[in-house]
């Protein structure tokens, strides 16, 4: 597997933060991603993770996507991945992630799941 190509943050509407991911990881790719994506969000209470370029999830990235939102949450923020394909969403919802993590399907219901109280 190679490593992710891309991480970028981007600040959109409302103060929110949308990191977006694209391509596959390993565990040498999973650090880097997980010290960037930690620096990108230490601070943020509004965080959307959109992975829609995303073509393979590992079981480390999803241990990074459950410590980014427990430190996110435990600020009192949110977090919501975005735009996740069939396959991602699939692990996604295997792992359960979709019960602590809200997936949308759009940039605008990401936005509400951000303004309004959630399960978590």
């Amino acid at each position: 597997m190679t490593n992710f190509k891309q991480i970028e943050s981007t600040n959109i509407l409302g103060g929110i933060i949308k990191i977006s991911l694209s391509g596959r990881t390993d565990v040498k790719g999973n650090q880097e991603i997980d010290l960037k994506l930690t620096s990108y969000t230490a601070t943020q209470n509004a965080v959307t993770v959109d992975m829609s370029a995303v073509s393979f999830l590992a079981s480390i990235d999803i241990r990074t996507l459950l410590m980014t939102a427990k430190a996110v949450y435990g600020r009192g923020g949110k977090m919501v991945i975005l735009n996740p394909d069939d396959n991602v969403t699939n692990v996604l919802q295997m792992a359960g992630i979709n019960n602590l993590i809200p997936i949308c399907h759009s940039l605008e219901e990401a936005h509400k799941a951000l303004r309004y109280p959630q399960n978590r």
